[in-house]
């Protein structure tokens, strides 16, 4: 049965000695250690008898070696060879030093980092063209065999990535084309040429705002929930029970997600022109007077249909990407939360640089064919 922790000091033949009773525990221990350190204070030749004691761990332990610390000598220890490699153990520990904390900056340090960055981002692409093969194999199943295709989940996740996330794009790029308005009337204003403001507007939302708005969004609403999905599955080793039993996650997981996007970016894209232009519209004719009828016709004549395809052609390209880049971060998670966290984030970071880099590229190589 369990004891507190007692002791009992005497006087022998050559000094004193204190037999150490019941538990030394943390629970069980209570004050006894300090009442042991009161009574060893100053004294010399005392032996610690720790034969009858019970159990003993390290909070014990340490209370009886800093009891014996308070005696003007050393005392002697006599305990069983448990309780004696406890006792080791633990004025080990306590008489070790603390681990410096070397802080080194130097050029070394610093190449070293820039080395392991670039090996890093090699690795990444390395993985990521990895990535972009198996889903061209998972495509030309699908298109082979087009039953094999869990139409279904497509769909639904068409619905829940693409149509569902309408009315935000449609609201921000409204007021993008309300502030690409403002701008232009109060720049163009100045100059006399406020009727060439239709011209910007229409610029400006058919040719980049619109798909650059809708893939940003998309970016950080379906490529985070990609990733955030699949890396769930991958915690709970669903989608090593979907491998045993023969289904390719590629098929069952990543090309829904790419399809729906695919199939559902051309027309958030033309919302959004739509609500862009309405705002444009609105300005020009709260602020300078055009109506809807003169804006379209400035429309017509100066700006057409040509911007409006140049604008639609990058959609198809930015949904790839956001749906290869959010469903390969949710396939890297590993078995804890913290990556889980780290790579939703990675996903929504890599698909918004992507996408702005997508579009400077396109903007560069229609610049260079005059379109």
């Amino acid at each position: 049965m369990a004891s507190p922790a007692d002791f009992n000091l005497s006087q022998v033949e050559g000094g004193r000695v204190a037999v150490c009773t019941g538990d030394w525990t943390a629970i069980l221990m209570g004050e006894a250690n300090e009442r042991l350190e009161a009574a060893l204070r100053g004294l010399s030749d005392v032996t610690l008898d720790l034969t009858t004691i019970g159990r003993c761990d390290t909070s014990g332990a340490y209370g009886l070696l800093k009891a014996a610390g308070m005696a003007a000598s050393p005392p002697k220890f006599v305990a069983k060879p448990e309780v004696t490699r406890l006792l080791e153990l633990v004025d080990r520990a306590v008489k070790a030093e603390p681990t410096r904390i070397v802080e080194r900056h130097s050029v070394t340090q610093l190449f070293d980092r820039i080395g392991r960055g670039v090996i890093h981002l090699g690795l990444e692409a390395f993985d990521t063209m990895v990535f972009f093969g198996h889903l061209l194999v998972a495509v030309g199943h699908a298109i082979s065999n087009p039953r094999r295709v869990r139409w279904a989940a497509c769909f639904s996740l068409a619905e829940r990535a693409g149509l569902d996330a309408i009315p935000i794009v449609s609201l921000t790029t409204f007021f993008i084309g309300a502030v690409v308005g403002l701008l232009g009337a109060n720049m163009l204003t100045t100059f006399g040429a406020q009727v060439y403001v239709v011209t910007l507007i229409g610029v400006a939302v058919l040719r980049e705002f619109n798909v650059l708005i809708t893939a940003l969004l998309l970016a950080g609403r379906s490529a985070s929930s990609f990733a955030a999905e699949i890396g769930s599955m991958k915690m709970n080793q669903e989608i090593d029970a979907m491998q045993v039993l023969g289904v390719d996650p590629f098929d069952a997981l990543v090309f829904p997600r790419f399809f729906a996007l695919l199939l559902t970016i051309p027309l958030l894209v033309f919302c959004a022109t739509i609500a862009g232009l309405a705002g444009g519209l609105v300005v020009a004719w709260s602020q300078l007077g055009l109506g809807p009828v003169f804006f379209f016709q400035q429309l017509l004549d100066n700006v057409g249909p040509k911007h409006f395809w140049v604008g639609m052609s990058k959609a198809p390209v930015l949904a790839v990407i956001i749906a290869a880049i959010g469903c390969r971060q949710g396939m890297e998670v590993g078995g804890d939360v913290e990556s889980l966290g780290r790579r939703v984030t990675s996903a929504v970071v890599q698909a918004i640089f992507a996408t702005i880099l997508v579009d400077a590229i396109f903007a560069v190589i229609y610049m260079k064919l005059n379109i």
